[in-house]
């Protein structure tokens, strides 16, 4: 655009869409239990105090949160963290060899979960065994129970599996039945940046803050 260019009005049936949404996710955030927020932020302090791991399982979308979320646990807040997507040979040779079910818990295994760390997990559903959505979370969190280590969620809907057994899980609240996969892969960002800036948790400035332009 040139300098001497004005931008044009957006009628407002064009504009019907994004307001809507943006509308939807200020209630999200506005829904949001914040003494949730604050005891999540606790627990995952005192799992780094106790030396414990904290492992990161999504699917779809919800992986690649849960990649982007082990970067910034490990780079601003010291955690010793992982994903278990992150390694798409073993993934796939899981998955390939012994089934989609087995995939995380098999991972957790081989890592040598103990009571000591925790499984975070990033969902819109949560799994549910009985309508075969996420059994590899569902067969994970169970394993994660029989080791004693800490469960922590965030979620969407009611939370399934996750939401039934994890020690801290914040659910994202529905608020458009059209919009709960986008607005809770969203707020799975939202919440972990809250935490990783959090004071209990951060450790390492981040790049921008600060720099002028």
């Amino acid at each position: 655009m040139e300098a001497h260019e004005v931008m044009r009005p957006i009628p407002a049936e064009e504009a019907g869409h994004a307001v809507g949404y943006l509308a939807d996710v200020v209630r999200v955030a506005q829904r949001l239990d914040v003494a949730q927020l604050e005891r999540m932020a606790a627990a995952l302090a005192r799992v780094r105090e106790q030396g414990g791991r904290l492992f990161f399982l999504g699917v779809g979308g919800s992986s690649a949160n849960a990649s982007h979320a082990t970067n910034d646990f490990r780079k601003l807040c010291g955690f010793e963290c992982y994903c278990a997507t992150d390694n798409v040979a073993e993934l796939t040779a899981r998955t390939n060899d012994d089934g989609w079910a087995s995939t995380f818990v098999e991972y957790l295994r081989g890592s040598r979960l103990s009571r000591n760390d925790a499984v975070f997990v990033l969902s819109v559903g949560g799994g549910d065994e009985a309508r075969n959505i996420s059994p590899n979370l569902v067969a994970a969190l169970r394993y994660a129970q029989e080791q004693g280590a800490r469960i922590f969620g965030i979620v969407g809907r009611n939370g399934g599996y996750t939401a039934e057994v994890a020690a801290e899980c914040v659910i994202v609240p529905v608020v458009n039945e059209r919009a709960v996969t986008p607005h809770t892969e969203s707020f799975q960002a939202v919440v972990w940046h809250l935490l990783v800036t959090h004071p209990l948790l951060q450790r390492a400035p981040m790049k921008w803050e600060g720099q002028r332009t």
